[in-house]
């Protein structure tokens, strides 16, 4: 079985595309083969800055021949019958094979297909797969018609086996395949052949390509770690800067340099950030100043001053940049030095939604409601208003709009050379936290009731403007914000309830969205149930918890849910529900024949058997220890001992009949399944699980 490889050499491929590109060609070209019935053992799929490869192993080197019976019309059929029938099969009537049936003689289409060779099915594929290739961005040049992410240069496809090494011959727009590569552009630019994957990849490895993205990143993560190392100094972990690199370059140089002493004071975040985002460059840490004293930069190409003359150019322009930094920098401290107040008068002319308001009225809004939620978190209403006044201040500032994903970081910084409190500046940095999956939540008592105030009025606000998400669309990223106020509420064990404050915020909007509160407390539970959906935690179950008040508890909602799933996950768990059901079953059916409610309480005087007295001796027991447990919110406890009901209350239904003839013990023992759904449902509702 030959192994098949193939590599499309282009001009620079965007670092960004490339890992994706890999997939999709491996994708597109093994569906295409497998689909024309080829198989292969396994797959590999790599990329560069300028090419795209793929080598498949094992592949079969024809598919099989294939051999179809199909029933056609009866031998007395009419003649239009019999001719669609041929030409749907694609067949002459000289290959009809008449056979008895029991109602006549029908006529059976014999279809044998011959298997075809591997290069010819390739040969159909690949230029295909090349010409419909799903760039997210390409182009046309030349007088071609193809459409590729950077100039299409060649294509290398052949197959190899011990027999040796065949072309697969086709051309795309002009370009004919062939047996040929080049390595790098500058230090082995001449064209080599190669004849199977392993000598393809070893002569690259010569000619100064390496070939896997992995062991690019790899290397420069060593090589980095070890001259930052030696330095006395650590290297910033920084894995998408890595990821981005290690697709600039096919033979990773690392140089490290220096910064200029007149740059160091600047805040690491902007020397880091304007490094990454400007040069790629990686920041090097001294750990006992926490400054960023060094950078690190990956070169293309090995020089004979081993990079002096790179890291001469790269600093000359590092240079420029951080003076820019600088400049920004000491102009927002004397602004930020004399109380912001600039700044903060420049966002009353900033539009936050025409529908609104304007930043300004917008963290009025805020602060008012971090005014009020402080005291459930222990933290100082005062600092907390403080702090939501000037969290935002730092968006006017020069270095926020050059880094926009400094804002925050900055106010932070701002706001201690304003002589603001440490909690009130730290605040200034967490407010917008956490922005995604990744994002740490704020813990500090006013950093969290910030936080929490920043997202529940852009929650209440787009509510009552009724911008709502739909469906796929949620341009203001109100799904994100509504998660981040689930995760900041139980990662830090937060117990208050959204409702009121909710209330609060919607009356900020002059009343305008409180007739929305359910609505969003709706959307609140969903996002919930996407947050524990990673832990396993069914959504019936988390339905089940939201049943009991409080609804608007989030961790008490959660303890609830959790504590009910792990009861599910026992065999006294599941037998429990069984016959929470039934008796639950029973007494609703009772209930919409008669007419009335059987929750006036069941007497034991009138048990008549065993089990009876024995199920209201278990109920006693069981509320008893239930009560305490539930107040002391050991919902687990709770749990455990309604499990000691499910033999009591099996018991009672094998050996008693609830609708008696007799009425006063009919009622008496529907009652007595009131208690039973009552008391199993006292941690959630039963009834909402499924199944």
């Amino acid at each position: 079985m030959p192994d098949f490889l193939l590599e499309l050499f282009s001009e620079e491929i965007p670092a960004r595309m490339q890992a994706r590109a890999a997939e999709d060609l491996k994708r597109l070209v093994t569906d295409g083969l497998v689909g024309a019935g080829l198989t292969y053992a396994s797959a590999g799929a790599f990329a560069t800055p300028r090419r795209l490869v793929l080598t498949l192993e094992g592949l079969s080197a024809h598919s099989p021949t294939t051999r179809e019976e199909r029933r056609g019309p009866r031998t007395d059929a009419p003649e239009a019958a019999i001719e669609g029938f041929l030409r749907g099969a694609g067949i002459t009537r000289d290959q009809l094979e008449a056979r008895a049936d029991k109602k006549g003689d029908v006529f059976f289409a014999i279809i044998e297909r011959a298997g075809r060779p591997a290069a010819d099915i390739i040969a159909e594929v690949v230029p295909a797969v090349i010409r419909d290739f799903p760039w997210p961005k390409s182009m046309r040049w030349g007088a071609g018609t193809l459409r590729w992410v950077r100039p299409l240069q060649s294509i290398l496809c052949i197959l190899s086996d011990e027999a040796g090494t065949d072309v697969v011959p086709f051309d795309v727009d002009g370009i004919v395949s062939g047996n040929t590569t080049e390595g790098h552009r500058f230090m082995a630019p001449a064209r080599f052949p190669v004849a199977h994957f392993a000598d393809y990849a070893a002569k690259l490895k010569r000619a100064k390509v390496m070939l896997s993205s992995e062991d690019r990143a790899a290397h420069i993560r060593h090589d980095a770690d070890q001259m930052a190392f030696a330095a006395g100094l650590t290297l910033v972990a920084d894995a998408g800067l890595l990821a981005e690199v290690a697709g600039l370059v096919e033979w990773p140089v690392v140089l490290m340099g220096t910064i200029e002493d007149r740059f160091l004071d600047l805040p690491p975040e902007v020397l880091q950030t304007s490094m990454r985002e400007h040069q790629k460059f990686f920041s090097v840490r001294n750990p006992e100043t926490g400054r960023i004293e060094r950078f690190i930069t990956v070169a293309n190409v090995e020089t004979a001053d081993h990079g002096a003359t790179i890291l001469a150019g790269n600093q000359k322009v590092l240079s420029a940049r951080l003076s820019d930094a600088k400049f920004f920098w000491e102009n927002d401290l004397r602004v930020a030095r004399a109380g912001m107040g600039d700044w903060l008068d420049g966002l009353k002319s900033v539009t936050f939604h025409a529908k609104l308001g304007s930043q300004a009225e917008r963290i009025a809004r805020i602060a008012a409601l971090a005014r009020e939620i402080a005291p459930m978190l222990g933290a100082d209403p005062e600092q907390a208003a403080e702090a939501a006044l000037i969290a935002k201040a730092d968006l006017r500032s020069d270095m926020v709009g050059e880094f926009p994903e400094l804002q925050g970081v900055m106010g932070r910084y701002y706001a201690l050379e304003a002589g603001r409190d440490r909690a009130v500046a730290d605040a200034c940095r967490d407010h917008w936290k956490p922005m995604g999956q990744g994002d740490g939540v704020p813990s500090a008592p006013v950093s969290l009731a910030v936080a929490l105030a920043d997202k529940i009025d852009t929650l209440t606000g787009f509510w009552a403007i009724d911008e709502k998400p739909t469906g796929s669309k949620d341009p203001y990223a109100l799904r994100r914000a509504a998660l981040g106020v689930v995760r900041m509420v139980l990662e830090n064990g937060v117990r208050l309830g959204l409702g009121p404050i909710a209330t609060t915020a919607f009356a900020a909007h002059d009343e305008r969205g409180v007739s929305e509160a359910a609505s969003l407390a709706a959307f609140f539970h969903d996002r919930l149930k996407v947050h524990l959906r990673d832990e396993g935690i069914r959504h019936d179950v988390i339905d089940a918890a939201l049943a009991r008040p409080p609804a608007d508890d989030l961790f008490l909602v959660v303890a609830r849910a959790r504590a009910l799933a792990a009861f599910l996950a026992t065999p006294d768990g599941e037998n429990l529900v069984q016959g929470f059901r039934r008796a639950a079953n029973i007494l609703h059916q009772a209930e919409a024949a008669d007419g009335v409610e059987y929750r006036y309480g069941a007497d034991p005087k009138f048990a008549e058997t065993a089990q009876e007295r024995a199920l209201f001796d278990a109920l006693a027991t069981a509320e008893a220890a239930i009560r305490p447990a539930l107040r002391s919110e050991d919902f687990a406890a709770a749990m455990t001992r309604m499990a000691a009901l499910r033999a009591p209350i099996d018991a009672f239904f094998d050996a008693v009949q609830v609708n008696a003839e007799n009425q006063i013990l009919r009622r008496n023992r529907l009652n007595l399944l009131h208690r039973i759904v009552e008391t199993c449902g006292a941690v959630a509702d039963l009834s909402k699980l499924e199944g």
